[in-house]
């Protein structure tokens, strides 16, 4: 599980947090290395992330398809499936609940061996600014995780989703390797 601080909190039963660096850092080599050490991004490709939805409706689909990646629906991601896991729910009080539930099963250690919590993608569930009780339930999920928010956009209602990402998404963006969002 990603924390607040930027380290992942991993659920295959290595102890202690990993610092990521778009992917996971290899072991050093124990003898000399042969030539010149290759730059770290040479050969790194964007990471790739599975979209888990906390509950039904939470828009893995939508995000999938605008940013890239595995839709798993409410699936758990499966062997061939990509371990970094973006869990998905929208910023009504069902959604809100249902992430922090998730949440709740990385911490335990009850999600499936092997995944990585990257983050939590929240939704927004209409236009407008949270009432109170709903950002007290944000800053509760922020105070555990990375949360990246993504605002309405009516387009994404009407089945629209051609145009570039909302540029209030930049750092999910930036996450998933997709174009530099516009809107």
């Amino acid at each position: 599980m990603r924390t607040a601080m930027g380290t992942v909190m991993r659920t295959d039963g290595q102890l202690g947090p990993e610092i990521w660096i778009r992917g996971p850092v290899a072991a050093p080599h124990p003898g000399p290395r042969p030539g010149p050490p290759e730059p770290a991004h040479a050969s790194a490709g964007p990471r790739r992330h599975s979209f888990v939805g906390t509950h039904g409706g939470a828009g893995t689909s939508t995000l999938a398809t605008v940013y890239g990646g595995h839709d798993c629906g409410r699936d758990w991601p499966g062997p061939a499936d990509p371990r970094s896991v973006l869990l998905v729910a929208r910023t009504h009080a069902a959604g809100l609940h249902a992430a922090l539930h998730a949440l709740e099963l990385f911490r335990r250690g009850e999600a499936p061996p092997g995944l990585d919590l990257d983050a939590v993608v929240l939704v927004a569930d209409a236009p407008g600014r949270l009432p109170r009780p709903l950002a007290q339930r944000v800053r509760t999920i922020e105070s555990a995780v990375d949360v990246h928010r993504v605002p309405w956009v009516s387009a994404w209602r009407l089945g629209d989703l051609t145009g570039p990402p909302p540029r209030e998404t930049r750092d999910l963006a930036r996450l998933t390797a997709t174009a530099s969002p516009g809107r």
